[in-house]
C-alpha cells in the first residue's frame, strides 16, 4: 500500500500537469479561435458537439454550457453519427468535432461526410497532422505534452484541456450575447441559483395566508390568529389600510411585562413601523431584508397595499438561503 506522502505527491504531480496543460493553451488562441466564435453567433443554426470515447463525455459536457448560457447546442456522438444521426444536422448548423489523435476509425469516416455536408467543420484536436486537421475548416488546438497517466495512455489532461478550451469558447460566446444573470435564470428556472435570480418575493407570500386583525381586536383573538396561519404574525388592517404588524414575540413580551392583559388590543401590541417589500422584488432581497433586521417575518406590499407575509422558514424551503 502507498503511503501518505506518495499519494499526496501523486496528486500534486497530476494537478500541476493539467494546470500546465491548461495554460499551455493559451500559445494555442489565434484567429481561428476568433473566426469561431464570429461563425456561431452569425449562424442561424446550432452548435452540434461530436466525439467518442472519453472526448464524447467532454462534449456532452461543453454541450450542456452551451445550451445554459444562450448558445443552442446538441451532443452526436461519432459512432452513432454514421449510422444514422447525422440525420440530425441541419443546414445551418457547424459542427465541432473532438478528438486528442483525430484519427480514430469513427472520426476519420464522419469528418469527410461533414464536409461534403457543406456544414462549417471546427476541429478541437490534440494532432495537427491528424486526418481531422486536414478536414477540418477551423481548428481549436488541445494539444498537451502528455497525459497525466504514468503510462501516458489514459486520457486525463487531454481531456482537461478540452473542457477547459470549451469553457473559454462558451464565455467568450456569452460575453459577446450580453447574456446576463436574467437570460441565466430564464434557463435555469429549477436550480437554486435561478431562483434566486427569478423568484419574486410575491411569488412566496401567495403560498401562505394573509393573517389579518383589527385594531381593535382582544389578545386573545389575536393569538388564535397568529396560531391559525402558522405564520408567527399577523398583521393590523383598518380599511384597508396598513396599520402595524404582530409577531409572536410582541405577544410574550407584553405577558413578561403585564399581568392583566383583558383591555390590552392589537393597536397596543402592534409594530407601527414593520418592515416591509414590494411583491415585485427578488425574493433574494427579502432574504437580505430579513438577515439585517434580524427578523423572521417580512411584510409584502403591493403599491404600498396590503399583499401577503413571508417567513424565514419559506426562504430556506425555496432553498434561496
Amino acid at each position: 500500500m502507498k503511503s501518505k506522502k506518495s499519494i499526496i505527491e501523486t496528486a500534486v504531480s497530476t494537478l500541476k500537469l493539467e494546470s500546465d496543460a491548461i495554460l499551455n493553451l493559451l500559445q494555442h488562441l489565434n484567429d481561428d479561435f476568433v473566426k469561431i466564435v464570429h461563425a456561431i453567433l452569425a449562424s442561424k443554426g446550432r452548435v452540434i458537439v461530436t466525439g467518442i470515447g472519453k472526448s464524447a463525455i467532454i462534449a456532452q459536457k461543453i454541450v450542456a454550457t452551451f445550451n445554459s448560457t444562450g448558445t443552442p447546442a446538441i451532443f452526436m456522438h461519432a459512432a452513432d453519427a454514421v449510422h444514422g444521426d447525422l440525420g440530425m444536422i441541419q443546414k445551418d448548423d457547424i459542427v465541432i468535432c473532438i478528438s486528442k489523435s483525430g484519427n480514430t476509425p469513427e472520426i476519420k469516416l464522419l469528418a469527410p461526410l461533414l464536409k461534403h455536408s457543406g456544414n462549417l467543420l471546427i476541429g478541437m484536436i490534440g494532432a495537427l497532422d491528424s486526418d481531422l486537421a486536414k478536414q477540418a475548416d477551423l481548428i481549436l488546438n488541445t494539444t498537451v505534452e502528455k497525459e497525466a497517466c504514468p503510462h501516458n495512455l489514459a486520457p486525463t489532461t487531454s481531456t482537461t484541456a478540452q473542457l477547459a478550451l470549451g469553457d473559454a469558447l462558451a464565455i467568450c460566446l456569452l460575453e459577446a450575447r450580453d447574456f446576463n444573470s436574467t437570460d441565466f435564470a430564464r434557463y435555469h428556472p429549477g436550480g437554486s441559483l435561478g431562483k434566486r435570480l427569478y423568484l419574486k418575493a410575491g411569488d412566496i407570500a401567495t403560498k401562505n395566508e394573509r393573517p389579518i386583525i383589527s385594531p381593535s381586536a382582544s389578545v386573545k383573538d389575536v393569538i388564535i390568529e397568529i396560531s391559525k396561519n402558522r405564520l408567527g404574525a399577523v398583521v393590523v388592517i383598518d380599511n384597508e389600510s396598513i396599520l402595524g404588524i404582530i409577531t409572536d414575540g410582541d405577544i410574550r413580551r407584553m405577558l413578561e411585562q403585564h399581568t392583566n392583559i383583558e383591555n390590552i388590543k392589537a393597536a397596543d401590541l402592534m409594530n407601527v413601523n414593520p418592515k416591509k417589500i414590494d411583491k415585485d422584488e427578488l425574493a433574494l432581497l427579502a432574504l437580505d431584508v430579513i438577515k439585517k433586521n434580524n427578523i423572521t417575518q417580512l411584510l409584502v406590499t403591493s403599491e404600498n397595499n396590503y399583499f401577503g407575509l413571508i417567513h424565514m422558514h419559506d426562504l430556506l424551503q425555496e432553498g434561496i438561503i
